[in-house]
């Protein structure tokens, strides 16, 4: 019969079972990966609650190469033993995307287009491990790995993707440097790390917004370098961040609440004229008696922005790696692959309304 991976398989909506799968024979160009933490994230309770085919969820993975093809071992650049992050996308490698750098847009990482990704491909497509959620994972031909030190926590390695998205949208995208102020709405894993990232890339103001029942939260934010938090249920951000900044108001906002529109429009309130506003979450809403003047008599440049580039994975192992923040407080919970149920309802908010970073410890 051969090895076999035990593995949490999301079997229905909102219900994992754990199964034995077949670890599959490598080829030159594939491996296996034994994983050792994986952070839950939201994309992997949408899929939960929404489950249209079997499939083992988490692609926030790390884990040591447990073995490995010739091609790939000289390909990536890593042997058997050696300590990796992982990221979701499994591009075509081909298309123009792909050769451009913008891989995380390649239709070939799109389920929806019956593309594969970590976390989010059907067990059925062979050889079914490709969720994090299992002791081992298949390495793909095309996956995308990084190196990571073997001395960082592997509750602080978990956060690599989400620390990676703060510096895509921060440094690479919004250009955040010296002297900027930045506005940053919702202090959930994103925000804490786009808050993160604009600290290390310099910025002399880091603002976070939240709510009430977001208050631990801010002052976790503290903790992990913000200069200032505004509680927009009792404060009235415009005039906050006019005090905080004498005026200036903000050069850069990015939103990455969960819904609602409300602050989408706060954002373009706060950002000074010629700034940026970026969005970073969808809101399955549609704008109602907005006013679109404001862009045009601002010049405001507005984008939206998703996902990572390899360069900023990069950036994200070498800031994790370095130790300079206490990125070790943002982990909330860790379960092992028995409680996956459990960790995916925390991370959605079900089991405590202060959850931050959920991790899953498939051998604890």
């Amino acid at each position: 019969m051969g090895e076999t991976a035990l593995s949490a398989v999301a079997t229905s909506t909102k219900h994992t079972e754990i199964k034995e799968v077949q670890l599959p024979d490598i080829d030159k160009d594939t491996g296996i990966l034994k994983v050792e933490i994986v952070g839950v994230c939201g994309t992997d309770v949408s899929y939960y609650n929404n489950l249209k085919e079997p499939m083992i969820l988490g692609h926030h993975v790390v884990g040591h190469i447990y073995k490995i093809g010739e091609l790939a071992s000289k390909r990536w650049g890593v042997k058997e033993g050696d300590r990796i992050v992982m990221e979701e996308y499994i591009p075509c490698g081909q298309c123009e995307f792909c050769r451009t750098g913008l891989y995380r847009l390649c239709a070939s990482t799109n389920p929806k287009a019956n593309g594969i990704r970590y976390g989010a491909t059907p067990i059925a497509i062979e050889p079914s491990l490709y969720g994090g959620f299992s002791q081992y994972l298949y390495l793909h031909p095309n996956a995308v790995i990084h190196k990571i030190p073997s001395h960082v926590p592997a509750d602080e390695a978990a956060l690599t993707l989400p620390l990676s998205n703060g510096f895509e949208w921060m440094r690479i995208i919004g250009q955040v440097g010296p002297g900027d102020v930045v506005v940053i709405q919702g202090p959930g894993q994103q925000g804490l790390a786009c808050a993160l990232a604009a600290k290390a890339a310099g910025a002399e103001t880091v603002i976070m917004t939240g709510r009430n029942s977001s208050a631990e939260r801010l002052k976790l934010a503290l903790e992990l370098g913000a200069d200032y938090t505004v509680n927009v249920s009792s404060e009235d951000l415009i005039e906050k961040v006019s005090e905080i900044t004498n005026g200036k108001m903000a050069d850069l906002v990015i939103d990455v609440t969960s819904g609602g529109t409300d602050p989408v429009i706060s954002s373009l309130e706060v950002v000074k004229t010629r700034g940026t506003v970026l969005l970073g979450a969808l809101k399955h809403q549609r704008f109602n008696d907005f006013d679109l003047d404001i862009i045009y008599n601002k010049s405001l440049t507005i984008k939206g922005v998703r996902g990572h580039s390899y360069k900023s994975v990069q950036m994200a192992v070498e800031l994790i790696s370095s130790g300079k923040f206490p990125l070790g407080i943002m982990n909330s919970h860790n379960y092992k692959l028995s409680e996956t149920d459990l960790a995916l309802r925390t991370a959605a908010g079900e089991v405590d309304s202060s959850r931050l970073l959920v991790t899953v410890s498939p051998w604890m």
